[in-house]
């Protein structure tokens, strides 16, 4: 994973700071109990417990169900809110949120109480705020800890963190959600909500049979241009909607979830969309465009650039990639996309004005 470093946009900044808080090489406790957002009436029965989940650093048993979860991975407390609960501490990644709860996921809160919200320290998790949270679950699905901050965390809580068969900060959201259902005791429930965002995915790719016919990436500019890789997350939403990623990205990233490229690796660029998720869109387009490399690309002559605006909530949507997060910026970027690849090179590809 790339190091500290890698640091120039807010988007970039803000995964090198992930990093750093997980303490990788490459993200004052409440006393109220753990509150359920509105009345589930699919709330685990206690025959799903215990359960032993799987990851990195071994395994992790939840012996009941757990009321005081902590989310240490970025984006785990999409998935907890989707299936019904509040956490009584999340971490704060993207955006500026009451809660670190993003507006595509405010209305699972319900009238319980906002998470406390831990802070980047960069320096790891902020045990002391954790374990003053009294938790009886701490997911760190979306994450990269260390062995050492596992074990540490271990102290107070069950700690699931992220899966071992992924890069740190590469879990899918399906595999996330999955992975958090099964520690709530709601497997099935959350097997549903997977099924249904991919089922709207599927939707959306059928109406859109041009994205299957085309090539796609995604990428920010930093430091030239740094690409994100077919790991990452970002890069999953093109290739789930049927893009095709430029042949060599990977064997030019290598092992990390995104890189920056060299001026002659121009030509992994030249597809035909390219999302750049920018800080300011007129600013970073005309910088983007004084590289003669870069502006001589068809995709860049013929309109098919895509940009997002990273510090909007539809920015952060786009990097969340989460079970709630995703239908939410999919109705925004499709359209987008859509013009991109229509054959019309007429057709301007707007930003979306919410």
């Amino acid at each position: 994973m790339p190091g500290s470093s890698r640091r120039g946009t807010r988007l970039v900044a803000a995964l090198a700071s992930a990093l750093l808080l997980f303490g990788t090489a490459a993200a004052c406790g409440s006393e109220d109990d753990g509150s359920e957002a509105g009345a589930d009436s699919s709330a685990p029965a206690n025959s799903a417990f215990p359960v032993t989940l799987a990851h990195k650093y071994g395994s992790s048993t939840i012996k009941s169900e757990p009321k005081r979860i902590v989310t240490v991975g970025l984006t785990d407390q999409d998935s907890v809110l989707a299936l019904g609960k509040v956490p009584v501490g999340t971490t704060q990644w993207l955006g500026d949120y009451k809660g670190a709860i993003g507006p595509w996921a405010a209305d699972k809160l319900g009238s319980a109480k906002a998470p406390t919200v831990l802070k980047d320290t960069g320096t790891g998790p902020q045990t002391e705020k954790i374990a003053a949270l009294r938790p009886d679950l701490i997911l760190a699905v979306y994450g990269g800890l260390t062995k050492d901050q596992y074990t540490t965390l271990s102290k107070f809580a069950p700690v699931v963190a992220q899966p071992k068969e992924y890069n740190d900060f590469g879990v899918p959201w399906q595999k996330q959600t999955e992975i958090i259902g099964r520690a709530l005791g709601q497997e099935n429930k959350a097997k549903d909500l997977v099924k249904g965002v991919q089922d709207d995915i599927a939707t959306t790719a059928g109406d859109n049979p041009e994205f299957a016919e085309s090539t796609g990436v995604m990428a920010t500019p930093y430091e030239g241009v740094f690409v994100f890789g077919s790991q990452d997350p970002r890069s999953r939403i093109l290739t789930d909607l049927g893009f095709k990623l430029p042949k060599d990205l990977d064997k030019v990233i290598g092992d990390e979830f995104g890189a920056n490229i060299s001026k002659e690796r121009t030509d992994l660029l030249d597809t035909d969309a390219i999302v750049w998720i920018v800080g300011d869109t007129a600013k970073d387009a005309a910088t983007l465009h004084k590289n003669a490399l870069y502006a001589d690309l068809n995709v860049v002559k013929q309109g098919r650039e895509v940009f997002v605006k990273e510090s909007s909530d539809y920015g952060n949507a786009v990097s969340f990639v989460s079970v709630l997060s995703l239908p939410y910026m999919l109705e925004r970027l499709v359209p987008q996309l859509s013009a991109a690849v229509d054959g019309d090179t007429a057709t301007k590809v707007t930003e979306p004005t919410s």
